[in-house]
């Protein structure tokens, strides 16, 4: 069986993100970029799964602009096998939304016909969470959404999933699209020898035009800003003080 693991270029986690001083978006310049997070958790499932002899070949796809190639090379060194990449845009300020997104990565499934398509649950630069649920309908496929375990039971995949009400257990038939969260696994470190092996593996590049994807932007951007500092605390001196003060709040 094959796995496909879509992953994406954002701003690197540690990063304190800076807003343009116009509110026109992101500051970008000379901003350190990685994959991201929930995207390297579904990366390392896949290698696992791959080591565990239930998985033949793991394929990494990026969408977006050239710079992704480093992602992808990232992937490659963890222990995927091969990484294609769909270049969408030339304007790395230009985020690729999830319906063009996951139209492109079926025309990648009509492809690659892999059983199983791990996703990160959401892309934190923009927290969408709704690519893997798209292509899930664009592809008639199941689909198990925050997914804590993983575990293929030949046809199958069980699925435990985190619910507001604790831990939920399904099992789905396969082929299908699975979105996982940070309590799956914990990625691993790329060792400096399979960094260097990455190099020597192939690297498809593609564009969005070869599936037949229009990429326009449906959503306009207003304005962006920071987050409202938070307000200093209050010490209360009784617990009549602590219930009048909480009334105040719930009034406002």
């Amino acid at each position: 069986m094959k796995v496909l693991v879509p992953v994406k270029r954002v701003i690197d986690y540690n990063v304190k993100v800076r807003v343009k001083a116009d509110g026109s978006g992101v500051d970008l310049a000379n901003v350190k970029m990685s994959m991201n997070p929930f995207d390297e958790i579904a990366v390392e499932e896949a290698i696992r799964l791959k080591e565990a002899g239930k998985v033949e070949e793991v394929v990494v796809v990026s969408i977006g602009v050239k710079q992704a190639q480093e992602t992808l090379r990232t992937a490659l060194a963890m222990g995927a096998d091969r990484a294609i990449l769909v270049v969408a845009s030339n304007d790395v300020h230009n985020d690729i939304e999830p319906l063009a997104v996951a139209k492109i990565l079926k025309g990648v499934i009509d492809e690659e016909q892999p059983g199983l398509v791990l996703c990160g649950k959401q892309a934190i630069d923009n927290d969408m969470n709704a690519t893997g649920q798209m292509l899930s309908a664009l592809m008639g496929w199941s689909q198990a959404t925050f997914a804590s375990a993983l575990d293929i039971d030949g046809e199958h995949a069980v699925v435990t999933r985190e619910v507001d009400g604790g831990l939920q257990t399904i099992k789905v038939t396969m082929p299908t699209i699975v979105t996982v969260d940070l309590r799956l696994n914990e990625p691993r470190y790329a060792s400096l020898p399979n960094i260097m092996k990455a190099k020597k593996k192939p690297l498809d590049e593609k564009s969005a035009d070869d599936y037949g994807v229009d990429v326009t932007p449906r959503l306009e951007v207003v304005k962006t800003s920071e987050p409202a500092g938070r307000a200093a605390g209050i010490i209360v001196g009784s617990v009549d003080e602590l219930v009048a003060k909480l009334k105040e709040v719930g009034a406002v």
